[in-house]
């Protein structure tokens, strides 16, 4: 690790210093400040000079301007001379629109990946992508790591013998939801009937699966507004489930997203910190966040030593 440097973004501080904790470094030395018309200006506070750097930054909200400040700090890497600048991006912002959905719409994942490799980065590291594809709008390295380890494990601990289904809110997320049944011994799988009538808007038509008498846990890579897991849960309880509980890989939670899960049918909810939600959760009871520190740092070291990073998620 001696030739290794970590730099972060406003937007990732914390999982950060978690991450150098268990790498056993320090985290680097940067001053990101804003000129009065909301100009962003970066400076690398130590030599970067033939380093190997790992920038971490979470592209959520603020969306652009959390963009916009990962771009300079690679840019400020790359005329700093380091070696090679993987970015480390926990959530990847606009990974929604990853194809077009009208005959004159942008694929804005694809943007945001050019705009990336032009900036200068060698490598990508992410996690739970929102489609899968997009690693494939990037002509470079992309290791794209799972939360399911670390949600598989806190499952194991909460529910223990009781009985309990896997579910998926939608028809598109149950090949993630059926690698979670497989691995938590065959558990049996559900899902829920869901139509989109506009966008951050879901209608659940009807429950698919047995549910009767049994602990539900609903598997997503993300929770916006709520609104898809609150109607889901409702559904589940109504078709005789004993509880609901979700897992999340990304926290997004935007607008009335806590208050809504607070007051669901929801038992818990849990997520990562890849997204830091640490002012919207005060006071929350429902949600419980899971740290994906010690997995990224892992793929770091992995990734570093020439490991296999495959062999973490199998």
């Amino acid at each position: 690790m001696k030739n290794i440097k970590v730099f972060s973004g406003t937007a990732s501080k914390q999982l950060s210093k978690a991450i150098c904790k268990n790498l056993h470094i320090n985290l680097g030395n940067l001053e990101i400040r804003r000129f009065s018309d909301g100009e962003i200006f970066v400076e690398i506070d130590e030599s970067v000079r033939g380093s190997n750097v790992y920038v971490i930054q979470s592209t959520s909200e603020p969306v652009n301007e959390n963009l916009m400040e990962l771009f300079i700090i690679i840019d400020a890497l790359k005329r700093a001379a380091a070696n090679e600048i993987t970015a480390v991006i926990p959530y990847f912002g606009y990974s929604r629109q990853d194809r077009k959905v009208s005959d004159r719409s942008p694929i804005t994942a694809r943007l945001i990946s050019d705009l990336l490799i032009t900036a200068g980065i060698k490598k990508v590291i992410t996690m739970d992508l929102h489609a899968g594809q997009i690693q494939g709008f990037f002509d470079i390295p992309v290791d794209h790591l799972y939360a399911r380890p670390i949600a598989i494990k806190y499952i194991k601990k909460k529910f223990k013998k009781e009985n309990f289904t896997i579910g998926s809110p939608d028809a598109g997320g149950m090949e993630r939801a059926r690698v979670f049944a497989k691995q938590l011994k065959d558990s049996s799988l559900i899902m829920t009937d869901k139509r989109r009538p506009a966008p951050n808007m879901a209608q659940i038509t009807k429950v698919i699966g047995e549910v009767q008498g049994r602990n539900v846990i609903l598997i997503d890579d993300m929770i916006d507004t709520g609104g898809t897991a609150v109607k889901s849960a409702e559904a589940i309880i109504k078709s005789g489930a004993k509880s609901v509980s979700m897992f999340c890989t990304h926290g997004v939670l935007s607008g009335d997203a806590v208050k809504n899960i607070e007051n669901s049918h929801i038992d818990e909810l849990i997520i990562t910190d890849t997204i830091n939600n640490q002012e919207k959760l005060k006071g929350s009871k429902k949600i419980k966040v899971l740290t994906v520190s010690d997995l990224i740092a892992e793929a770091i070291k992995r990734i570093v030593s020439n490991k296999s990073i495959s062999q973490l998620f199998s």
